[in-house]
């Protein structure tokens, strides 16, 4: 029996309209930026299209993809995740959500544009220049004022009960303040260059650490979402032990510029397969909606495939082959594709609660993860080549053409998913709440 609603009916919103939005907007950029994907690998296929778009050529199209996939995409589903924990969705501040999240996707439209008409720091992901640089930082602030809001109005209800969670909360809203400054700030192009030259790349160490920063958000975020299980708390303390052991390991190797072929560098950096089994035992201890089996399933194997990959790829040989190719671009959408969005849906699913199965119709579940596992393939078959031949990408010849070409077709396979989440999300928005409708499962339209 199909879980989606008939042309019949209409099924109750069950989450808040803040939430709801909030998906509905990062579905929106989703699939707007996977179809400028789409759009780049025809143009890698066909180069002289570029003569048919003016200014609006490849490298403009790559920087708007690149970053509305992170601040649209990646980004908004954490304000979903901050209206619920902050209490934002619920209570007379609730109608400010829709409008916080619409000045974010303004911010993003004039980005867009400020990209496409060629300004730009030059910085990957700090591209915010003249006129969009001022608008987005401003745009974070305001959802900081709503979530600070929010914050203050519920400080006596029972959701911010407890010294520990209150100062959380606080010590949170301060470190998010932060980011609109920082991102205005780094994205100066007098700060330091966009290409340094006297680094030399990344490092065991580095590695390490931006490594241990992803762990961290993994440990954390189950917190604002549900409740851990008791007879689990053992779990969770080790967990949080071995995070901590891996920061003095981290601290210990220092942040000198040196190569990776020192075996502290690359055994260092394999201290990360001890969260191979401990993070899928960790998630287990936390109680989860039974709507966000699957992803949870997902997120957790795309995790260990990009933690394994990623220091496998980094050992002496393995980089020197694969450093500059298409290898790391196939590791890179692992990472983005595979791990992060799907542990953007799982957030999502368990924030929607019922609301979730927008998400688990089977067809797009499977086009999603299996076009990420295709393409991965195909692009570290393509680094691995051009690992032998520089000229291999850069040359049309019948094995590159071939790969360039299921690419393609893997682009529209991750497209067509997200556009099927994004129809939903909007039947979704458009329904009345719970709490308008007669019935709490159905009502006839």
């Amino acid at each position: 029996m199909s879980p989606y609603p008939s042309a019949k009916t209409i099924y109750a919103r069950t989450s808040s309209p803040g939430v709801a939005g909030a998906a509905w907007h990062s579905l929106l950029w989703l699939v707007i930026a996977n179809a400028i994907g789409v759009l780049i690998a025809v143009l890698l296929l066909s180069p002289s299209l570029n003569k048919e778009l003016g200014e609006w050529t490849y490298g403009r199209w790559v920087i708007v993809h690149m970053n509305l996939e992170l601040y649209g995409w990646s980004s908004l589903p954490m304000a979903a995740f901050l209206f619920k924990v902050y209490g934002a969705d619920r209570g007379p501040l609730a109608q400010w959500c829709r409008p916080a999240l619409w000045v974010w996707s303004t911010a993003l439209g004039v980005g867009t544009l400020s990209w496409l008409s060629g300004q730009s720091s030059g910085k990957l992901f700090l591209d915010w220049s003249g006129y969009a640089r001022i608008y987005f930082p401003l745009t974070i602030l305001a959802l900081w004022l709503l979530i600070a809001a929010a914050l203050v109005s519920g400080w006596n209800s029972s959701d911010n009960a407890g010294l520990a969670a209150r100062s959380a909360k606080v010590l949170g809203l301060v470190l998010l303040l932060v980011v609109p400054f920082l991102i205005y700030i780094a994205s100066s192009p007098t700060l330091y260059p966009a290409i340094n030259p006297d680094t030399g790349g990344p490092t065991g160490a580095s590695q390490l650490e931006s490594s241990l920063i992803v762990v961290a958000i993994l440990l954390m975020l189950p917190f604002g979402l549900t409740r851990r299980k008791a007879e689990r708390s053992r779990t969770i303390a080790i967990a949080w032990v071995v995070l901590a052991a891996e920061m003095v390991l981290c601290l210990a190797l220092g942040r000198t510029d040196i190569s990776h072929h020192r075996p502290a560098q690359y055994l260092s950096l394999g201290s990360l397969l001890l969260w191979l089994p401990l993070t899928p035992a960790y998630y287990a201890a936390f109680e989860w909606h039974a709507a966000t089996r699957r992803w949870r399933i997902a997120f957790l194997c795309w995790w260990s495939a990009l933690v394994l990959t990623g220091w496998v790829m980094f050992l002496p040989g393995v980089l020197d082959h694969f450093k500059f190719t298409d290898g790391l671009v196939g590791h890179s959408l692992l990472a983005m594709a595979g791990f992060v969005s799907s542990l953007l849906i799982f957030v999502l699913v368990e924030l929607l609660g019922e609301d979730g199965w927008i998400f688990n119709q089977t067809w797009s579940f499977y086009a999603w993860n299996g076009g990420v596992a295709a393409y991965v393939a195909l692009m570290f078959t393509a680094g691995w080549r051009e690992g032998f031949d520089p000229a291999f990408t850069m040359a049309p010849g019948s094995m590159r053409n071939a790969i360039y070409d299921i690419r393609l077709l893997v682009g529209i396979s991750l497209l067509a998913a997200s556009v099927d989440w994004f129809v939903w999300a909007t039947k979704l928005v458009r329904e009345p709440s719970l709490d308008s409708v007669t019935s709490a499962q159905e009502v006839t339209a």
